[in-house]
């Protein structure tokens, strides 16, 4: 019935002519009947994916743990045609730009779900698809409600937790010996949660003996099907298992869904390829610079590769010390903020600070910096920058590491995820009038933009050699941004090059760590990576590409009109949609 009233309402609409002011009210009441499809859409959603939910600060239904079986995909499937249909009874042209973008984000999610169900399939060959131990350590790390209250619910949800894992053992078919592997480690290092984190939690509640006794007993079953499940896996016979490698038409689909962009995988790939020539150009042109300032004693090689990791790994000596590793991204947040505004390059809301703090105890394990922003439904929450500590390492893996993050590459870190990256980014689209563009919101997209102003800072002069007076970024941070960028760059390469080209570990750490300047260990970690995932690597790149390249074309159309943070706060004005989608919208 709601339906049949959306369709004729839209049959009315439609028939009344041109009039500026009636075409007006057909949008607003579009728009109005679409907010209110939105709601629901949402509410509906939460039901089918509580963990999702939670994950997004909508804890009502933090209690629940769905069994990830047939059932619950016929749902979800049922759920998908369901809302594709209510979609077609809108009119896309009649919404508002916001409205059109959730539109299509709504629309692309619920295809995706189709695909992931009905061809991708991982429930049967990754068994790392399975693991309860992430949700339930957030319900303990969160302060979103009172210790007790979450415990409690903690305890209920445990009550699905052996048919959970009992679902998983009987989907399982062929799986890979990498995927394998990560559940095995995923998991078993997971089951702390029901245990000393559990224990630590209760000890600081109010609950009273019996219940606190009552909690502990339902954990112990929980680790006993944990346990289970990795024993499970360990012992599965598997003469031939699947490949890791996703095959061509696969991982064309998943490109397709989960970066949403103008071009193709193998397009992106190529360019890719294109763009790695390039950055090699210009550092081999910089090196070539740099090297009677640094290396003037010394006989440049002749293998341009050579040559430019050589200068590198002269550059990398100057970093911070490690205790003042924290203090230092301190001191440059307002640096850079002051830099934007005096380049009048986006408007940053000062009444949105961003905190940084030492990295919480629960997200320990690896030095470095994250970005932990606010959900949809805590708009008015802090976005935090978590600096990692080097706890534990010794002193060669500290050095190692702050040669990584030297002092022009930190410079570069910090403007990534933070001012004008991923806080930025965040801030502006948590600004959005719908959660759509939060909860759907576009990897490539987020990624793309922290990865296009890390650019965007040094063309307008960020990191200049304040002894030369030029304004100019100095060719050092230049030739580290270059080492930088080439990281996006390689990730799509490899990621490519994996799945679709059979790429041997032996080739990929040649890419990684000859022609992308790269540590062993982190060229070890990165092949990892791509064992167990597959697409997100391409969405670093993918993003910044189109992002770039569509700011250089309103430039030339532009001429002398076009304004930067006009264009940068218009972009971001359609929150954390894909590209494609904002381009669309731009260009109207």
């Amino acid at each position: 019935m709601k339906k049949l009233l959306v369709c004729l309402s839209i049959l009315v609409l439609a028939s009344c002519g041109g009039d500026p002011v009636k075409t007006e009210t057909n949008t607003k009441n579009q728009d109005e009947a679409f907010d209110g499809y939105k709601e629901r859409f949402v509410l509906r959603l939460w039901e089918l994916y509580p963990g999702w939910a939670s994950s997004q600060g909508y804890h009502k239904y933090d209690s629940v743990l769905t069994i990830p079986n047939q059932e619950q995909r016929n749902k979800e499937l049922a759920f998908c045609q369901s809302h594709l249909d209510s979609l077609k009874a809108f009119d896309l042209s009649a919404l508002s730009d916001n409205n059109k973008t959730d539109y299509h984000m709504i629309e692309g999610q619920l295809h995706s779900t189709q695909w992931y169900i009905n061809e991708y399939k991982s429930y049967e060959w990754n068994p790392s698809d399975y693991n309860v131990c992430g949700s339930f350590a957030e319900m303990l790390a969160n302060n979103y409600d009172s210790l007790d209250t979450r415990l409690r619910h903690f305890y209920l949800r445990m009550k699905n937790v052996k048919a959970y894992y009992e679902t998983a053992k009987q989907q399982i078919k062929n799986p890979t010996v990498e995927h394998t592997q990560l559940a095995i480690d995923q998991n078993l290092g997971g089951a702390s949660t029901f245990d000393s984190d559990l224990i630590s939690a209760l000890d600081k509640s109010h609950l009273d003996a019996k219940e606190k006794e009552q909690i502990l007993a339902r954990a112990s079953e929980v680790k006993a099907s944990i346990g289970d499940y990795a024993k499970f896996l360990k012992d599965l016979k598997n003469e031939t298992p699947r490949s890791f490698r996703l095959g061509k038409e696969l991982y064309a689909k998943k490109f397709e869904h989960d970066i949403q962009s103008s071009y193709t995988a193998k397009e992106i790939y190529q360019k890719a390829l294109e763009h790695k020539t390039e950055l090699h150009a210009q550092m081999f042109a910089l090196t070539k610079e740099l090297w009677p300032a640094y290396l003037k004693d010394k006989k440049m090689p002749e293998d341009k590769l050579v040559a430019i990791k050589q200068m590198i790994d002269v550059l990398s000596v100057k970093h911070v010390a490690a205790d003042s590793f924290q203090t230092e991204i301190e001191h440059q947040i307002p640096r850079l903020v002051n830099f934007i505004k005096e380049k009048d390059l986006i408007y940053i809301d000062p009444s949105k600070p961003l905190v940084i703090r030492k990295e919480p105890a629960y997200m320990a394990g690896v030095a470095g910096a994250s970005i932990s922003s606010p959900g949809p439904y805590d708009k008015n929450g802090n976005t935090y920058y978590n600096v990692g500590s080097f706890a534990g390492w010794d002193k060669a893996q500290i050095e190692s590491y702050l040669r990584e993050y030297n002092h022009y590459i930190l410079q570069i870190l910090n403007i990534h995820e933070a001012i004008p990256g991923h806080y930025t980014q965040l801030v502006y689209s948590n600004q959005s009038p719908s959660i759509i563009k939060s909860i759907f919101g576009n990897g490539a997209m987020v990624e793309g933009w922290a990865v296009y102003t890390e650019r965007m800072m040094l063309e307008n002069g960020y990191g200049n050699n304040p002894s030369t007076g030029s304004g100019q970024a100095s060719k050092e941070m230049w030739l580290m941004y270059f080492k930088w960028n080439l990281r996006s760059t390689c990730n799509t390469i490899l990621d490519y090059g994996v799945h679709v080209n059979n790429l041997s570990k032996e080739e990929a750490m040649h890419l990684l760590v000859d022609e992308a300047f790269q540590q062993k260990a982190e060229a070890e970690g990165k092949w990892k990576r791509v064992s167990v995932t597959q697409v997100q690597l391409c969405s670093y790149f993918t993003g910044f590409k189109e992002i770039y390249d569509f700011r250089e074309e309103l430039k030339k159309k532009g001429g002398k009109k076009f304004n930067l943070k006009q264009f940068h706060e218009k972009f971001l004005s359609y929150g954390s949609a894909p590209v494609k989608y904002i381009k669309e919208l731009m260009n109207k």
